[in-house]
């Protein structure tokens, strides 16, 4: 059996640019999603989790009392359709003096920020001054923490501070509570045709959407397609020893019901040097695509890493692929 659909057969259909778009989540794995997808799609929007408080953005977000802009200027950058020096320029990181640490592009935003007064206001003037493929907005605008309780009873505030518990992470919370998004945060939702969930740190990147009430219920309400697109492996210090059931049912958990109509996946192939490598870290492949099967879920098994890479990631063209035959191709358009 090749990279195909191992679930469910679908009669074929081309892939059609016109599909409207919207992916969850932050980091990497977002950036990797919208470089490779803006090949396939013009209208895609992309909604940023904005409660990271480790490294440069949690520097800014502290000093300057700020939301986080790393994971939006990330995906500015995947988006961009300006001049290739201009996204260089976003990505560079400065390693000397009092701006050791910090890239050009999250200064740029909190200087934007505040010379508009609004860190909403920056990231949509950024959209078109970098002239983006789309659109890249933040989940909310606001200042807000992420608070995660374990098992145990005990609770972890901030990124930094979940990840380095090591503990299993039953519930999140964002503090202050969030009802509502931007109007266009909520319009681009209502006008999906697709709504993709990851790839990215499950807890800290692709659930925080779900976390302003106004997103999750509109999510529930729509009758657009719901993917989520798992990792490769499994992280340390978030979703250690969890299947590939269980990062769908830690997302469902999260939006209160089940929603997720069909799930995409690496195949579970690897380089060997690359699977003792994460071994010895303590993490292990996203692998368990049966018990979604038996619950009906479609779930597409295929070649997705980038076999040249020395870490375990998604390769931006094989992923954009493999979501573009499978799924965005069989989308059927809303005609409101």
């Amino acid at each position: 059996m090749t990279a195909a659909d191992r679930g469910p057969a679908e009669a074929p259909s081309r892939p059609s640019r016109e599909h409207a778009v919207v992916a969850f989540g932050g980091g990497t794995g977002m950036s990797c999603l919208l470089t490779g997808l803006r090949a396939f799609v013009d209208s895609i929007t992309a909604i940023v989790a904005v409660t990271d408080n480790g490294g440069s953005s949690g520097r800014l977000r502290m000093e300057f009392d700020m939301v986080p802009p790393g994971d939006i200027r990330n995906c500015l950058v995947a988006l961009s359709g300006g001049e290739p020096t201009l996204t260089r320029l976003l990505d560079y990181r400065f390693e000397e003096s009092e701006l050791e640490g910090h890239s050009f592009g999250n200064l740029l935003i909190t200087a934007l920020t505040r010379v508009t007064g609004s860190f909403d206001r920056a990231v949509r003037e950024l959209n078109d001054l970098l002239e983006v493929r789309g659109r890249v907005l933040p989940a909310t605008g606001r200042k807000v923490s992420l608070i995660a309780t374990h098992p145990d009873g005990t609770k972890s505030t901030g990124e930094v501070e979940i990840t380095a518990s090591g503990l299993a992470i039953e519930h999140l919370e964002m503090r202050p509570r969030v009802e509502e998004p931007e109007p266009d945060v909520a319009r681009a939702i209502e006008e999906a045709d697709i709504l993709l969930f990851g790839p990215g740190s499950l807890f800290t990147s692709v659930i925080p959407g779900l976390l302003v009430e106004g997103i999750r219920r509109r999510v529930i309400e729509s009758d657009a397609r719901k993917i989520y697109v798992a990792n490769v492996m499994t992280q340390l210090g978030e979703t250690n020893g969890l299947d590939l059931a269980a990062h769908v049912d830690a997302l469902e958990r999260h939006a209160g019901e089940r929603f997720v109509t069909g799930v995409l996946a690496h195949d579970g192939t690897f380089p060997v040097a690359l699977l003792d490598r994460y071994a010895k870290l303590g993490c292990q492949p996203v692998t368990g695509a049966d018990e979604l099967r038996a619950r009906g879920l479609r779930v597409v098994e295929a070649n997705l890493i980038d076999e040249d890479s020395t870490t375990a990631r998604h390769h931006p063209r094989r992923l954009a692929e493999a979501l573009a035959e499978h799924f965005l191709g069989t989308a059927a358009r809303r005609t409101a």
